[in-house]
């Protein structure tokens, strides 16, 4: 189903747009003035099995290169389609189709790559009731795209930024003095955004649920304490609290449903957002 309307933080596609056109196009795209701009029509399709992301984005390039271009789509993002399906059909200049083809490829099979694999992941947990979410692991400048590509592959978000969580992870407890000194000051701030701790022991957990965080990260702990750190949570939940539990350790699509099968509410993959790997598009004109 298209996720539609696009999510708030999703606000930055003219700007991300016209950047990535920038840098392609520079002062001029020299090759497309070989060829007539007369009126042209051509079509898009997918080589490969994909989940389709990025609709917006390839509207914007167009509108920004040409408005006269018409986009007119067959699939809506979130869909999954068939190796050789038709995305999506341009008619206008034949010269704004050329220049905006590659920059326009390039958003929607990086956006399919990451909404596709989410989904494999999704799949390999169906039935557990464990959700799948993304980090802070994206690629420079497309932070907000990758993230919708997420909820498209039928994932979850984790904070979209530091401004809109607090993630107390190793780092920050050992510049604090200890988990419990990074709790206090975390609460001290009163920033009025989700609290969130990771923890690398069944001791720094129960620190954690007795704070009464909103986000309880446990990384790496071995399968009999993972179970016991589900345990807790539920006990936790059962007396009013209000934790989730998610595992962030490194989460595989061979090891995902052992790791949700434990009990974790979800578990969050950088791989989705860090490892991308686009969709084999192609872009014909048509006679």
């Amino acid at each position: 189903m298209r996720m539609n309307p696009l999510p708030a933080y999703v606000s930055n596609i003219a700007e991300t747009v016209r950047a990535a056109l920038s840098e392609d196009i520079g002062h001029a795209d020299w090759t497309a003035r070989l060829s007539p701009d007369a009126p042209a029509r051509a079509r898009v399709i997918t080589r490969e099995t994909a989940v389709i992301c990025g609709q917006p984005w390839v509207d914007e390039v167009f509108r920004q290169i040409e408005p006269a271009v018409q986009v007119e789509w067959q699939v809506q993002d979130g869909q999954q389609v068939a190796a050789n399906a038709v995305l999506y059909t341009l008619n206008g200049p034949a010269r704004a189709l050329l220049t905006g083809e590659r920059s326009a490829l390039n958003f929607l099979q990086t956006l399919s790559g990451t909404a596709t694999t989410v989904a494999q992941f999704v799949a390999a947990v169906a039935g557990t009731g464990c959700a799948i979410a993304d980090t802070r692991k994206t690629l420079p400048g497309l932070r907000n795209a990758q993230k919708y590509a997420v909820l498209c592959g039928g994932g979850v978000n984790h904070r979209i930024g530091l401004y809109d969580g607090i993630l107390i992870k190793e780092n920050h407890i050992a510049a604090a003095g200890g988990i419990a000194a990074a709790l206090a000051a975390a609460r001290a701030l009163d920033a009025g955004v989700p609290l969130m701790t990771e923890a690398e022991n069944l001791d720094e957990a129960r620190a954690a649920l007795a704070e009464n965080v909103d986000l309880l990260l446990i990384d790496e702990l071995p399968d009999a304490e993972i179970r016991e750190a589900v345990q807790l949570t539920r006990e936790h939940r059962a007396r009013g609290g209000k934790t989730v539990l998610e595992y962030s350790g490194s989460a595989t699509l061979q090891n995902v449903r052992r790791i949700a099968e434990l009990g974790v509410d979800r578990i969050s993959v950088g791989s989705l957002t860090k490892h991308v790997r686009a969709i084999d598009l192609s872009m014909r004109f048509q006679g």
